[in-house]
C-alpha cells in the first residue's frame, strides 16, 4: 500500500513513516499542503492519504477540497486536535473519509488505513472458476456459457464458496454469511443446498469438496489433476 503522509511536525512524520513502513507500507512524507496537492495530481500516486489539518500555506481542508474537486476518490484520513470537533465535521463534509484525534495509537492508525484501502479496492463483477461464472451485477450463473437457474440461497452459498477460492469454509460460516436468509437456516439445510449445487455445476469442471470435520471448498478439475 502506498501511503502519503502530510504532516508538518517532523518528529511525528518520521515516527509515522517508521511505523507504517514496518507494516509493509510504502510511505511518502511531505510537510506542507502545496507539495501534497502537487503529488496528489500525479497519476498513480498514493492509495491512501494521512492528512494533518494544520499545515503551513494550503491547509488540510483545502487539500481535501482540491482533491475532491478533481474527482479523485483516494481515501483521506484526517489527523485532528482533541477539542476540534468543528474541524472534524468540516473535514468530513469536504470529503475526508475518516479521522483520528491526536494523540492516537499507531495500531489503530494502521487498522484504519487498511480498512480504507480495502473499501477503495474495486470489487469484482464476475466470480469464476473453471467453466463456472457468476455475474454479480446481472445476478446470472453460467456453466460453459449456458445459464443455470439458482435459488436465492443456492446463489448465496455458491457466491460465498467462490469468494473463498480454495479455502475451506464451515457450515456455520456459510449460514452466517448468507444472512438475512440464514436466520432460519440449519446445518442440514446447508447440506441440501450443497447437494443441489453439485448437480447444477457438475459440467463446469468444478466440484464442491467435503473436508470431513471442517466444511467445504471449491476445487477445479485442474487442481485435482495436479494433486493426483
Amino acid at each position: 500500500m502506498h501511503v502519503l503522509v502530510v504532516e508538518d511536525d517532523a518528529v511525528l512524520a518520521d515516527g509515522l513513516s517508521r511505523v507504517l513502513g514496518g507494516h509493509g507500507m510504502v510511505v511518502e512524507v511531505v510537510g506542507d499542503g502545496a507539495r501534497a496537492d502537487a503529488l496528489l495530481q500525479r497519476a498513480g500516486g498514493a492509495e491512501v492519504v494521512v492528512l494533518d489539518i494544520g499545515l503551513p500555506g494550503i491547509d488540510g481542508f483545502d487539500v481535501v477540497r482540491r482533491l475532491r474537486a478533481r474527482g479523485s476518490l483516494v481515501p483521506v484520513l484526517l489527523l485532528t486536535a482533541r477539542d476540534a470537533v468543528e474541524d472534524r465535521v468540516r473535514g468530513l463534509e469536504l470529503g475526508a473519509d475518516d479521522y483520528l484525534v491526536k494523540p492516537f495509537a499507531t495500531a489503530e492508525l494502521v487498522a484504519r488505513l487498511r480498512a480504507l484501502a480495502r473499501r477503495n479496492t474495486p470489487k469484482p463483477t464476475v466470480l469464476a472458476l473453471g467453466e463456472l461464472a457468476l455475474d454479480l451485477t446481472a445476478r446470472r450463473a453460467r456453466v460453459r456459457g449456458n445459464p443455470v437457474e439458482l435459488s436465492a440461497r443456492e446463489w448465496a452459498v455458491l457466491e460465498y464458496l467462490l469468494q473463498h477460492g480454495a479455502r475451506v469454509v464451515s457450515k456455520q460460516q456459510i449460514i452466517e454469511a448468507i444472512l438475512p436468509w440464514g436466520d432460519d437456516l440449519t446445518l442440514n439445510a446447508v447440506e441440501v443446498y450443497i447437494s443441489r449445487l453439485r448437480l447444477k455445476i457438475a459440467d463446469a469442471g468444478v466440484s464442491i469438496r467435503t473436508i470431513r470435520g471442517f466444511g467445504y471448498m471449491l476445487e477445479s478439475a485442474a487442481a485435482r489433476g495436479a494433486d493426483d
